[in-house]
């Protein structure tokens, strides 16, 4: 880690962005479970969770540094609303959470770029893992659009 960062910034931003992606990996499972029906896709979307926990688990900081050095209260952006508080349909959720996964894995894959380019470029794959599925889930909306 450069000497320049500090350990705490580095373990809040990758605390804050595991958290996101996982999160947000977990709303497009229920959305392709739930509202599309669909198993395959459902399956998809947990493997790539389990995956990206299992990538995670692999870079050399503790979980209990990570959850220490979280500091939600005092977070200068934890108050920073853009268009997160209004949705219009499904189809927008499950927008807003692809983008929120991509952007959140992107986030680990740089800054694992300091630690260990092997599991950054394994978190480029979990990123493209996700730009796929993506495309798959609005094939689908679309798909089903077409049959209403």
């Amino acid at each position: 880690m450069p000497k320049n960062f500090s350990s705490k910034s580095f373990y809040r931003i990758v605390d804050a962005n595991i958290n996101r992606a996982k999160e947000g990996l977990r709303v497009l499972e229920e959305f392709t479970r739930f509202i599309l029906n669909d198993y395959l896709l459902t399956s998809n979307l947990k493997n790539i969770r389990h995956g990206l926990e299992e990538i995670i688990s692999r870079l050399p900081v503790e979980k209990f540094s990570l959850i220490e050095k979280r500091d939600s209260r005092r977070d200068v952006g934890k108050d920073i609303l853009g268009k997160e508080t209004q949705r219009r349909d499904y189809p927008d959720i499950l927008l807003a959470n692809t983008g929120r996964v991509k952007e959140s894995i992107r986030v680990l894959e740089e800054f694992s770029k300091l630690l260990n380019k092997n599991i950054a470029l394994k978190l480029k794959e979990v990123r493209y893992s996700v730009y796929d599925i993506e495309k798959k889930i609005v094939k689908k909306i679309k798909t089903l659009r077409n049959i209403r």
